[in-house]
């Protein structure tokens, strides 16, 4: 996928990639500045008529190899790479700092330093393990089991051992909180890898088996014996991923949406003791559960009916040493890498131990870590500005929606009635997470991340029966990326994805509307694509579109769907456009209305010049186009291409200026090049 400029700037960037690699492991005291349109990332000899990615991303892509311990690179990714090493420098400041910090500054410093360790970590082996080994080893009977499972979710997190137990807003009524029974209990990253029979499935599985028996002689079973309990492994999380949705099926929140009471629940799984385990997790009273996915539960049933409990207690064991591998010593975090990093995601090493532990900071105490961040990195000049862009593209949509053709005033009036309860959300919560009650000590990694998962999961379910916090993130703030809330009716920008080059302030508007406005647009665009539409303004799922509303909504769709079902990802792979329908909306939403914004900033202003040999039209396309600028592992295309809902990058740039009568123009692309066909897409 990758076009070289030529051998001589083959030769420069190589070797300026390698200086900048020996230099770059370092921790940052401030954040680096890449501006928001990027001429050395650019490729100038590509014509932007024929292939505008190449054109706006030859030179990035040329200039940025995927680093070793990566499976893909982006300027998503490297700038999130930026962010952990400025917040290196902060937590090694913490780390190495023992007077003055306050209770939080503490708490991310230790943890930290509890992570970088690595002579405490191997010099333990799995003995921090040994105390849950012998709970499951001791496990008698099937009747204690859900005591059981409740402390593995708690220690481990919700998901992974059998099924998921969470918790969320009811489908029916966003205001009301209510327990989730999910599918999970799968190692391999979808349901797919255990029932498709391809040569390459195949393949994987058979690795898979070498893997799980290597973890669990790691834990002290004999070859012989690990190999056996591999294949009861592999036969259980088979047996659970048959029944389970595909990833397709899951977008239809209908199919998803399955209450029923303790009794409804109990019929689904007499054999597991839901009683039991509700009051381990000290919800004793709760009645009322959504199960999304009926046969999933039956299948958990099944195999707790039919199983000697032997294999049962295999299944957790291994469970239980995967989902805490990184944490422990160096044998079991090399062999899961050598499985779930190089073998299935063809990352030819490991990240430094720097970057591991800043993520995990992230993970467990995000809040905590997300205030020194913005603190530092986040002005309330660029707040405003985001928080300006968002009206004036909410604006754009409001005015696009009164001027659609196909849909019906009755409709339209529902549709601007969601868009004007939207809440916008950017750079960080009103209100800090408390993580005070959470025990961080400097010389026990599993311990802390133990106690923090715990934290976590029981303030999750806490949150069951009560109103819902509408104040509430779901990300930290030094994350870049972004995300829309169905049910909560907001998007979210958290302050680690306003940062060059992503949000520019030194950059003139063009390539900030591009880039920032054509995100804002997107996130708001997936409160109408083929998902989020069918939630009311509330939150609610509920169908608030007239019926030939609806029809000509799905027949605009499908141009999208057609479209995209054409390109290739990897291999003969094309994209499943029906799995990507909702982000290839959400893109080319974003685009349509973040232009319609940049055309409303510069109204009435004094003609711009060109810059840097650009139109100001060019360098909006140019701006947006740039932050979609990637390369990627064949084997992570692969996987991409069963479980990723984003079409990769090329597509998420030329298969929008295809649709763009206004790129054809500020380019001079003359019709049937392929930037500029005769058919067009267009929904909202």
């Amino acid at each position: 996928m990758l076009h070289p400029l030529n051998r001589v700037l083959a030769a420069l960037a190589l070797a300026g990639a390698a200086s900048l690699t020996a230099a770059a492991d370092q921790p940052l005291t401030e954040l680096p500045y890449t501006p928001g349109l990027d001429v050395k990332g650019m490729d100038t000899s590509a014509k932007p008529c024929e292939d505008f990615y190449q054109y706006a991303c030859g030179g990035w892509m040329q200039n940025n190899p995927i680093p070793p311990d990566q499976a893909r690179w982006d300027v998503y990714a490297k700038m999130g790479d930026e962010n952990k090493r400025f917040l290196w420098g902060i937590l090694d400041n913490l780390a190495q700092q023992t007077e003055g910090r306050s209770v939080p500054q503490q708490q991310i410093g230790d943890l930290f330093a509890s992570c970088m360790d690595e002579a405490k970590v191997d010099a333990q082996g799995f003995k921090p393990l040994l105390p849950w080994l012998e709970r499951i080893d001791a496990l008698q009977r099937i009747d204690e089991l859900p005591g059981l499972l409740a402390a593995l979710h708690l220690a481990t997190g919700n998901g992974g051992l059998l099924f998921n137990f969470d918790q969320n807003q009811d489908f029916g009524d966003s205001t009301r909180v209510i327990a989730f029974v999910s599918a999970g209990g799968l190692s391999l990253p979808d349901r797919d890898y255990y029932v498709l029979n391809d040569a390459r499935m195949r393949g994987i599985r058979a690795d898979y088996l070498t893997h799980v028996a290597r973890m669990l002689e790691l834990v002290g079973s004999t070859p012989e014996q690990a190999k056996r309990d591999a294949a009861v492994v592999l036969q259980i999380e088979t047996a659970l991923a048959r029944p389970q949705l595909t990833r397709v099926q899951q977008r239809d929140p209908h199919r998803l949406y399955n209450k029923v009471d303790l009794r409804g629940l109990q019929r689904l799984a007499p054999r597991f003791g839901w009683a039991q385990y509700l009051q381990s997790l000290g919800l004793a009273d709760q009645r009322v559960f959504n199960v999304t996915e009926p046969a999933f539960v039956k299948a958990v049933d099944q195999q707790l009916r039919t199983r000697p409990l032997a294999e049962i207690k295999t299944y957790l064991r291994w469970h239980l040493v995967h989902a805490v591998a990184p944490q422990l010593a160096s044998p079991f975090f090399q062999e899961n890498f050598a499985f779930f990093g190089k073998a299935l995601r063809g990352i030819p090493e490991p990240s430094p131990r720097w970057r591991q532990c800043v993520t995990l900071v992230d993970a467990e105490l995000g809040d905590a870590l997300g205030q020194e961040f913005v603190r530092r990195a986040f002005s309330p000049e660029q707040k405003k500005k985001t928080v300006h862009m968002t009206q004036q593209i909410e604006e754009a949509m409001a005015a696009e929606i009164q001027a659609l053709d196909w849909m019906s005033p009755a409709t339209k009036k529902k549709a601007l009635e969601k868009l004007a309860t939207i809440v916008n959300k950017v750079g960080y919560p009103d209100r800090w997470r408390d993580y005070s009650s959470v025990r961080i000590a400097r010389d026990d990694l599993l311990g802390n991340v133990q106690r923090a998962t715990e934290f976590d999961v029981r303030r999750q379910l806490a949150k069951i029966g009560k109103p819902v916090d509408r104040g509430e993130w779901g990300m930290t703030p030094p994350t870049v990326n972004a995300y829309y809330n169905a049910q909560m009716n907001d998007i979210n920008f958290p302050a680690g994805v306003l940062q060059p080059p992503l949000f520019d302030p030194k950059m003139d508007d063009g390539p900030n509307y591009g880039n920032t406005g054509g995100t804002i647009g997107h996130e708001l665009t997936h409160g109408f694509d083929d998902e989020g539409r069918q939630f009311d303004a509330q939150g609610n799922l509920k169908n608030w579109w007239a019926p030939k509303d609806e029809k000509a909504f799905n027949e605009r769709t499908k141009c999208l769907t057609d479209q995209y079902a054409q390109y290739t990802i990897v291999d003969d792979i094309k994209i499943n456009s029906k799995l990507t329908l909702g982000e290839d909306l959400a893109d080319l939403g974003g685009l349509v209305l973040a232009l319609i914004a940049w055309k409303t900033e510069i109204a009435g202003a004094p003609p711009v010049a060109e810059r840097e040999g650009f139109t100001p039209i060019q360098r909006f396309f140019i701006g947006f186009a740039q932050w979609a600028c990637e390369s990627a592992r064949p084997e992570e295309l692969r996987i991409n291409a069963k479980i990723e809902p984003h079409s990769p990058g090329k597509y998420r740039v030329n298969g929008l200026v295809v649709n763009m009568p206004e790129f054809e123009q500020a380019f001079s692309c003359k019709p049937g090049q392929p930037m500029a066909p005769v058919k067009r897409c267009r929904v909202w």
